[in-house]
């Protein structure tokens, strides 16, 4: 029984000191002391069941989240391609019916000034004719009124 009551005393002066431990690894929060205590049991229960993740293991399970968010990568660029192939096409064929559209304009209102300019000819030269047979019929009254002032007729 001595070493039953040795023994005892030990093993709680062992768990005050450990509780102490932890209790003052988590700034006296017993909560966080609670989980910092049940995260190392875990892991020493996995150690001893030969369930302990390596660095090897880390590594692969590192490098499948990488290639994971890689694919993921890609597939939005991808898709952002995609999306800025399709502006620029909807943009390249707005372009080019706004230049259909300005050169249709342009040849309209370039074919209306041609027929303005035309009907102003002719409307000057119908001014102008006009005008001279107006001179004209004047001229030869003036001149038989003079002539009649000298007794020609």
């Amino acid at each position: 029984m001595a070493a039953r009551s040795r023994i005892l005393p030990l093993v709680a002066g062992a768990g005050v000191l450990g509780g102490g431990y932890y209790l003052y690894t988590a700034g006296g929060d017993p909560k966080v002391a609670k989980k910092e205590i049940e995260h190392d049991a875990t892991a020493a229960g996995n150690r001893l069941k030969g369930n302990d993740y390596s660095a090897k293991e880390a590594q692969k399970q590192g490098e499948e989240w990488a290639q994971k968010a890689g694919s993921k990568i890609d597939s939005s660029v991808e898709d952002a391609r995609k999306k800025l192939d399709e502006a620029d096409a909807v943009i390249t064929k707005k372009a080019r019916e706004a230049e259909a559209k300005a050169s249709q304009f342009a040849h309209n209102t370039m074919a209306q000034a041609q027929e303005s300019a035309k009907e102003t000819r002719k409307d000057a030269s119908a001014s102008i004719d006009k005008f001279d047979k107006t001179v004209e019929r004047k001229a030869s009254e003036a001149k038989n009124g003079i002539a009649s002032w000298f007794g020609f007729k």
